[in-house]
């Protein structure tokens, strides 16, 4: 039995990189119905994109996309860093379907700021380090993988081995901004109840607030490390973690 989801807010896939959960995100998408589809940026991975690696289960979530929009659901693709690309040909509409940079939505009664969020991202301004930074966070990711399936062969649990490192990481670039502060600073002073982005690969639904205000902050996270989507079900956003779900 598929749940019916009003709007379904997914992240960062990374299509085309050895460190996509395709197949697991394939799995939740079929379980799902969604009256809504947003996709907050860097569906495909274009910076690191190769030819030779385009695996079917990464093919099967465009061609599931594809079908959601030709059965009507209306679908947002908001442009992230990863596929800046496509920013050359925003805004574009076609039907039901539309590529955007950002996305402002009034949702029951409640107005929502929705982009990716890379703009306050000091640390990719320069676009080369930051698509090597990128391969060396996915070949990590690989690594962090091949090193678990062993570890957990001889009984020990998993360790997630990337997670902390990329925390670590994020932890110092708060030196050079905090990308979620200047969001939410921004979500403030245009007056809106919701702010949503990805782009970090962090989860999460809290207050953020300034002096001259509040905002509901919530990001989707992505499908590389933490496989977690938005759901917004009967009036009330809530986080889904494919990995609880298995359990």
């Amino acid at each position: 039995m598929k749940r019916t989801v009003d709007i379904l807010v997914i992240s960062d896939l990374h299509l085309g990189t050895f460190g996509s959960q395709a197949q697991n995100f394939l799995r939740y998408l079929d379980s799902v119905e969604p009256k809504q589809l947003i996709i907050n940026g860097d569906l495909i991975d274009i910076w690191q994109f190769m030819r030779w690696y385009f695996p079917k289960s990464h093919l099967q979530i465009l061609q599931k996309i594809a079908q959601l929009i030709s059965s009507g659901i209306p679908v947002y693709y908001l442009t992230g860093n990863h596929d800046d690309l496509l920013r050359k040909f925003t805004p574009l509409s076609l039907g039901n379907f539309q590529l955007i940079d950002n996305l402002e939505l009034d949702i029951d009664g409640k107005r929502t700021l929705i982009f990716h969020g890379d703009k306050y991202d000091k640390t990719i301004k320069a676009q080369l380090p930051a698509i090597v930074g990128g391969l060396a966070y996915h070949s990590l990711i690989v690594l962090d993988r091949l090193f678990n399936k062993c570890w957990m062969w001889f009984g020990f649990s998993r360790i997630r081995i990337s997670k902390g490192l990329k925390d670590f990481t994020k932890k110092a670039a708060k030196k050079v901004g905090d990308f979620e502060q200047d969001a939410i600073d921004e979500a403030i002073e245009k007056g809106y109840d919701y702010l949503i982005c990805g782009h970090i690969h962090k989860p999460q639904i809290r207050t953020g607030s300034n002096d001259k205000g509040t905002v509901e902050y919530l990001n989707s996270g992505d499908w590389v490390e933490n496989a977690t989507a938005l759901e917004y079900i009967d009036g009330n956003w809530q986080l889904f973690y494919y990995e609880k779900w298995e359990q």
